[in-house]
C-alpha cells in the first residue's frame, strides 16, 4: 500500500496562467487558472501547479548563478516537429545545446525543460 499518491509539481512563475496554458497545450491536458495559481492535469490525475512569485528571478543554464527551479525532460518521436510546436507556444530555444538525442527549451518563464527523443 503506498503511504502517498503522486506528487503534485508546482512550479514557481510570474504568470500562472501563462505557463499552464503553454504546458496544457504540449501535453494535452485538462487547464485550470484561479488567481494566483493555475495548474494542467492529465487523465490519470497527474498534475502540474503554477504558483505566481512576486519579482520572480528565472534560473540561469547551464550556470549555477540562479539555480534550476525545476526540470521536465519530455519525450517525443520528432525533435523537429516538437521543436516547431513549442516554439509556436512561446518557447525559446537555448544557445546551449549540449547534446543530439534532446534539445533544450526555455518555457515562457525561462525555466529550462528538454524534449528528448523517445
Amino acid at each position: 500500500m503506498a503511504i502517498a499518491r503522486m506528487p503534485l509539481l508546482a512550479i514557481d512563475c510570474p504568470d500562472p496562467g501563462v505557463l499552464a496554458r503553454f504546458y496544457g497545450a504540449i501535453l494535452d491536458g485538462r487547464i485550470d487558472v484561479s488567481g494566483d495559481r493555475a495548474s494542467v492535469c492529465a487523465e490519470d490525475g497527474r498534475c502540474f501547479s503554477f504558483h505566481e512569485v512576486a519579482d520572480y528571478t528565472p534560473p540561469t543554464w547551464p550556470t549555477q548563478e540562479r539555480p534550476q527551479q525545476m526540470h521536465l525532460d519530455m519525450l517525443v518521436d520528432d525533435l523537429d516537429a516538437a521543436e516547431a510546436a513549442v516554439i509556436a507556444l512561446g518557447a525559446t530555444r537555448h544557445p546551449d545545446q549540449p547534446g543530439t538525442t534532446f534539445r533544450v527549451f526555455l518555457d515562457p518563464a525561462g525555466h529550462p525543460f528538454c524534449l528528448c527523443l523517445n
